[in-house]
């Protein structure tokens, strides 16, 4: 098998906030700079449609 010897291109020389504008202008939205693991969440956001539905069901003589 033959390598490949073609040399890849220098980054230019390109400031970090730039380098991210023309990013999401190429590919979109780009993606946070933390994970939602990250970051403080609220209970009530971690609560699906699903989750609060089922919570609504539950009849009142079976307490909350």
């Amino acid at each position: 098998m033959a390598e490949d010897t073609t040399p890849e291109p220098e980054a230019p020389d390109e400031p970090e906030w730039k380098r991210k504008q023309r990013l999401a202008r190429i590919f979109g939205d780009v993606l946070p700079e933390t994970t939602s693991d990250e970051r403080e969440s609220s209970a009530e956001s971690e609560e699906s449609a699903t989750d609060r539905w089922l919570k609504s069901q539950v009849p009142p003589h079976h307490g909350g």
